[in-house]
């Protein structure tokens, strides 16, 4: 018995032998059960419709400006800081990826004096 285990734990088993078929469906099985008996957090982000474009260009070598919808950015209007940095990182995501730090922002307001799009300062 020790010598079989230590042949499964060294794979000294040759190919196409019974041990060796035992193994590899072991394998087989661990890399297709794991992902139905626990959450490895590898899903992919939501991406919902976007009310209007989002425009991303260089902002003169300091990082990227990212011009976003308000519509597409969901925060209250009284919020703090944290929520606002987290809410924009959240609706600007889907397009420059999950590696990007908020730095700072600027609403612009329409005629009515509701904020009608975000600038959104970010760097990798």
């Amino acid at each position: 018995m020790g010598k079989t285990l230590k042949g499964y734990f060294f794979w000294t088993h040759a190919r196409g032998s019974f041990h060796y078929d035992v193994m590899v469906t072991l394998i087989l099985a661990f890399i297709f059960a794991t992902p139905h008996l626990w959450n490895y957090g590898d899903k992919p982000t939501p991406i919902s419709g976007f009310a209007g474009p989002i425009v991303v260009v260089s902002d003169n070598g300091r990082g990227l400006l990212v011009t976003v919808n308000a519509s597409d950015v969901h925060v209250a209007a009284n919020a703090d800081e944290a929520v606002i940095r987290k809410a924009l990182h959240r609706a600007i995501e889907p397009v420059t990826g999950d590696a990007v730090f908020v730095m700072h922002w600027e609403t612009v307001n329409g005629p009515d004096g509701e904020p009608m799009e975000w600038h959104v300062h970010v760097r990798r």
